[in-house]
């Protein structure tokens, strides 16, 4: 049983600091009108936007191009039931600047599985929520 002060809303800076923490999370987006959670290797731009690399050809560009989807990183330490999660809300676009994607392919999220043509998808950070679990120490 967690008591209410265990919760602490987290600002925008706090989520964006602790979001660059961390190289893995979970885009939430529909496929087949149903709902799909993939994880995924990300990197923060300098404007705040959650980058993808994925391949070109991969379901989840064509899911999400031009469509609001969330993303959502977070950490746990399960000894001491303390951590935080982060959820960015915004539209997602296939980056077809080929500026852009010069700098992305050189500054960009990398991937564990390279693909052989990368495709970077840009989530906007239009909302940005999140929560830190404060660990409560002798409950089981």
């Amino acid at each position: 049983m967690f008591h209410n002060d265990a919760f602490r809303a987290l600002d925008r800076q706090e989520c964006l600091r602790l979001l660059a923490k961390v190289p893995v999370g979970r885009v939430v987006y529909t496929r087949h009108a149903l709902p799909a959670v993939l994880p995924i290797n990300f990197s923060l731009d300098a404007d705040a936007s959650v980058l993808l690399r994925t391949s070109p050809g991969s379901d989840l560009v064509r899911a999400i191009d031009g469509v609001v989807v969330a993303f959502e990183a977070d950490e746990f330490d399960a000894a001491t039931r303390a951590g935080w999660s982060v959820v960015v809300t915004g539209r997602a676009t296939i980056v077809t600047d080929p500026d852009e994607h010069a700098r992305l392919s050189e500054t960009g999220p990398t991937s564990w599985m390279p693909p052989q043509d990368a495709q970077f998808v840009r989530i906007e950070s239009e909302m940005v929520t999140g929560r830190e679990l404060r660990g409560t120490p002798g409950v089981r």
